[in-house]
C-alpha cells in the first residue's frame, strides 16, 4: 500500500466518504456508490478540489475562533 492511500486518521473514512457524496451532491456530480467509470476526470477532479477547499475554509473559520459549519 502507498503512503499515498494511508489516512492520517484512519477513523475517519467514514465521515470522508460521506463527505465526498455531500461535496459531489452539492456542486451536480453524478457520483454514485460503486463504479464510477463513466465520470470525467474533470468531474472528479472538481469533487476533490471542492473537498479541500471546504476543508481549509473550516480550518481557517476555526482557527478566527468562529463557530464553523460542519464541512
Amino acid at each position: 500500500m502507498s503512503s499515498r492511500s494511508k489516512k492520517a486518521v484512519p477513523e475517519a473514512s467514514q465521515a470522508m466518504e460521506q463527505f465526498k457524496y455531500e461535496v459531489a451532491n452539492e456542486i451536480g456530480v453524478p457520483l454514485k456508490q460503486g463504479y464510477n467509470g463513466d465520470l470525467t476526470s474533470a468531474q472528479n477532479g472538481y469533487v476533490g478540489g471542492y473537498m479541500v477547499k471546504k476543508m481549509i475554509e473550516k480550518a481557517e473559520s476555526d482557527m478566527a475562533g468562529k463557530s464553523g459549519s460542519k464541512f
